[in-house]
């Protein structure tokens, strides 16, 4: 499976016409637009990019969606590493022992 994130293009570069700037989630990225030559991509367009390269041409509503649908996921996986946080593993699978109480070992 692949990951699209949605960005809006704010710059075409002139370094190579291939090249573009874009806002990914407020962070400026540049990508590239070869894939979508025959698109006419300019700034304000928003597409879809997939390790650096910009996949396919999609208009704003699609873009929303899109990272709606990141946040949901993402939202998942918040809830994961805070469990795995809170848990702690002992070697023997037992109740751990309190960090102050005697006898208990620091694990690094």
């Amino acid at each position: 499976m692949c990951l699209g994130i949605p960005g809006q293009i704010t710059e075409l570069l002139e370094e190579h016409e291939h090249l573009a700037r874009a806002d990914v989630s407020g962070v400026g990225r540049v990508i590239n637009i070869g894939l979508l030559e025959d698109e006419c991509v300019v700034p304000g367009d928003w597409v879809l990019i997939h390790v650096g390269f910009a996949m396919s041409k999609i208009d704003e509503i699609e873009a929303q969606r899109a990272l709606e649908g990141l946040q949901l996921l993402g939202r998942g996986l918040d809830e994961e590493l805070d469990a795995f946080a809170s848990s702690r593993i002992t070697p023997d699978g037992g109740e751990p022992e309190e960090p102050d109480a005697p006898g208990s070992a620091q694990v690094a």
